[in-house]
C-alpha cells in the first residue's frame, strides 16, 4: 500500500495497492499508453509492479481494508474496463453532446455497462443502434454498453458535479429492439420465454439479437443449458 508519492503508507492510512513478485505480468496485450500507466519498476524489488487502482489501509491485525476504487476502471466478467475510455468514444459520436458509462447492477449477481448521453440539439433523437454501431467499430465487444438511454441533461449535486446515484434505472427502450413479430410455433416460443427469463425483458419478438438485448457469451452458456432442460 503506497501513498501519492509512491511511499509505503503508514498503519491505518488509505494508500494505492500496488502488486509485485514473479506474478507481475509485462503489460496490456498491444495497450502501451496503459501499460506505461499501470506497470511500473518495483523500487523496493527487482522487477516491476503493478498499479490496481484499488485504495485501502493496512488495520491494526495486519489485514487490509477494502476502501474503493480512486478511477473509474471497474471489472465485468473477468475484464478491466476503462470507464472513460468508453465516454470518451460516445462523446465523439455526431450529434453526442455529454456521455457518462456505468456498471449497474440492478438484477443481482448481473453488472452491465449502461450509456447515457445528451444531444447537442434538444430535438435531436440518438439512434441506440447507430450508437453502438460506432462503438462496436472502435472497442472490443466487451467494452460495449448492452443499454443507452437519451437524458434532456445529466443530473448534478447542489454542487453541480455528476449525480451518479440519479442516472435512472434503464427500461426496454434503452435496448436495441427489432420489429417485433409473434414468435411462431413450439420452439420459438420456448426459446422467448428462455431469453426473456434470462435477460430480463418483457417481450422477446422472433427478429430480435440475443446479444442487441444485454446478452454476452456467459449468459449464453446459460441459455445453453437451460435449451437442454427443456429437450433443445
Amino acid at each position: 500500500l503506497l501513498d501519492a508519492n509512491r511511499q509505503p503508507a503508514p498503519l491505518g492510512v488509505a494508500g494505492e495497492l500496488y502488486i509485485g513478485g514473479v506474478q507481475v505480468a509485462r503489460g496490456y496485450l498491444n495497450r502501451p499508453e496503459l501499460t506505461a500507466e499501470r506497470f511500473l519498476d518495483d523500487p523496493f524489488n527487482v522487477g516491476r509492479m503493478y498499479r490496481t487502482g484499488d485504495l485501502g489501509r493496512y488495520l491494526p491485525d495486519g489485514t487490509v481494508e477494502y476502501l474503493g476504487r480512486n478511477d473509474d476502471q471497474v471489472k465485468i466478467r473477468g475484464f478491466r474496463i476503462e470507464l472513460g475510455e468508453i465516454e470518451a468514444r460516445l462523446a465523439a459520436y455526431p450529434g453526442v453532446k455529454e456521455s457518462v458509462v456505468l456498471a449497474r447492477e440492478d438484477n443481482p449477481g448481473e453488472k452491465r455497462l449502461v450509456a447515457y448521453v445528451t444531444a447537442q440539439q434538444p430535438e435531436t433523437v440518438l439512434e441506440i443502434e447507430s450508437l453502438r454501431g460506432h462503438l462496436q467499430g472502435a472497442l472490443p465487444e466487451y467494452m460495449v454498453p448492452a443499454a443507452y438511454v437519451q437524458l434532456d441533461a445529466l443530473p448534478l449535486t447542489p454542487n453541480g458535479k455528476l449525480n451518479r446515484k440519479a442516472l435512472p434505472v434503464p427500461d426496454g427502450a434503452a435496448l436495441i429492439s427489432r420489429e417485433y413479430e409473434v414468435p411462431q410455433g413450439e420452439v420459438e416460443n420456448v426459446l422467448a420465454q428462455l431469453w426473456g427469463d434470462l435477460l430480463k425483458v418483457e417481450r422477446v419478438g422472433r427478429h430480435d439479437n440475443f446479444f442487441e438485448l444485454g446478452g454476452h457469451s456467459l449468459l449464453a452458456v446459460t441459455l445453453i443449458e437451460r435449451m437442454r432442460q427443456v429437450g433443445l
